[in-house]
């Protein structure tokens, strides 16, 4: 999900639940898009305009107004409602009317059991959006249209307005300007590697976007959130075709001892995007891809039953992770770049993590979320899969209060884990 402007928050129940229009947000009742009138239309082009002229925002569509005006009525979105929201035919409309174009994205969360339609308006980048064509009584051709504190979506007619829509315009382009010539002049290995970084997180968040979605913890089970990725030094969009990636799984995959990480059945099952190749479980709530970048990306639920993680199924997952992202990096090529590997686990405050050889021991994690990056050149990733699997599995621990009198062992156990293959 994009980063959201100003004051909003990036949790979708929190902008729900907001109950407050202002100069970023708005409120809309439930409405079908396929079902409004060209009038009603114009209404959203309106508002969409007047934030991408003022500081960006949202509109949320789904909630409806009470007998005081303020919006609290969650209604919510029915299935066809908030399918008519597509993001191509609704940007299609929009953008008939502006120039130039809206950069947004419709995102259709489910709160509370509910379905939403969020619009996520992004400021302009160089030049304010003017109104191109008009509908009666709710565009006017040639006017800026800007948003107001008091949350109105209006024409900008003060001198005042309009000023400082051009201070605006002019900064922007001064601003970009600049970073065009620190390009050029002093930064361009800088630049490059922010925005490699850039790309990189903006695909893991949308793949994150895409998996909660589609998968759901299990029901009535604590559960943590696993993030894994591994990036290469550089982003290149092209960097492998989709049949290279297809061919490097499927070498890399069978390797593993047992489906803990992932399976075969998920590669036979999986699907190229425009951007990866990937690969949604049927069985598990989990979902990875390899991205034509060479970036890998793995993300799933972990259940923990009575918030208690077993210390053996932890350390059976990261061998795997690791056994296969080796051999993976091996098949496509990778030698001496260093990659990137980075790890997360959320949800992890006041979870148990049980050794065998200590079943009643209290080693508990006090931070809700674990946090881990690792550099590794490729060829040192194949070569020292256990060695690697055991650091991770060691930080892990020490984020649950584990000593290392427990860890010592933990590369022979990996080797003997993988050597079971």
């Amino acid at each position: 999900m994009d980063k959201l402007p100003g004051k909003l928050s990036n949790d979708f129940a929190e902008l729900v639940h907001r109950g407050v229009e202002s100069d970023v947000l708005d409120y809309k009742a439930a409405l079908c898009w396929t079902k409004m009138t060209r009038q009603a239309k114009g209404k959203i082009v309106r508002h969409c305009l007047a934030l991408a002229n003022t500081k960006g925002g949202c509109i949320v569509i789904g909630v409806g107004e009470d007998a005081s005006g303020h919006p609290s009525v969650y209604m919510g979105l029915s299935r066809e409602e908030v399918h008519s929201f597509d993001p191509t035919t609704v940007g299609q409309f929009v953008n008939r009317y502006v120039e130039p174009p809206i950069e947004f994205t419709i995102e259709r969360p489910v709160v509370d059991g509910r379905r939403y339609a969020i619009f996520m308006v992004r400021p302009f980048r160089t030049l304010p959006h003017v109104c191109t064509s008009s509908i009666e009584g709710e565009l006017q051709t040639g006017v800026f249209y800007i948003r107001t504190p008091d949350a109105s979506s209006r024409p900008a007619y003060r001198a005042i307005e309009m000023q400082m829509l051009i201070q605006r315009a002019l900064r922007n382009q001064r601003e970009e300007l600049g970073r065009m010539l620190r390009g050029i002049l002093y930064e361009n290995r800088m630049s490059a590697e922010a925005e490699s970084d850039e790309e990189f997180k903006a695909a893991v968040a949308n793949a994150a976007v895409f998996f909660k979605r589609r998968k759901n913890p299990p029901a009535g089970v604590p559960s943590l959130l696993v993030n894994l990725t591994v990036t290469p030094p550089s982003f290149h969009s092209e960097a492998f075709s989709l049949s290279a990636l297809r061919r490097a799984v499927d070498a890399a995959l069978p390797s593993l001892p047992t489906p803990e990480f992932l399976d075969s059945d998920e590669l036979r099952k999986a699907y190229v995007t425009n951007t990866s190749l990937r690969a949604l479980s049927r069985k598990e709530p989990r979902m990875w891809q390899v991205f034509k970048s060479g970036m890998f990306h793995y993300i799933a639920y972990l259940p923990v039953p009575e918030r208690e993680l077993e210390f053996t199924l932890l350390v059976r997952k990261i061998a795997e992770a690791f056994r296969f992202l080796g051999n993976l990096y091996t098949e496509l090529g990778y030698a001496e770049e260093l990659l990137t590997l980075a790890f997360t686990l959320e949800n992890t405050e006041d979870v148990r993590l049980l050794l065998p050889e200590k079943p009643r021991a209290k080693f508990i994690c006090r931070i809700p979320k674990i946090s881990i990056e690792m550099t590794r050149s490729a060829a040192d990733l194949a070569s020292g899969e256990a060695a690697h699997a055991a650091r991770l599995t060691s930080e892990i621990a020490e984020r649950f209060n584990i000593s290392d009198q427990y860890l010592q062992n933990l590369p022979a156990l990996i080797d003997d884990y993988l050597e079971q293959r």
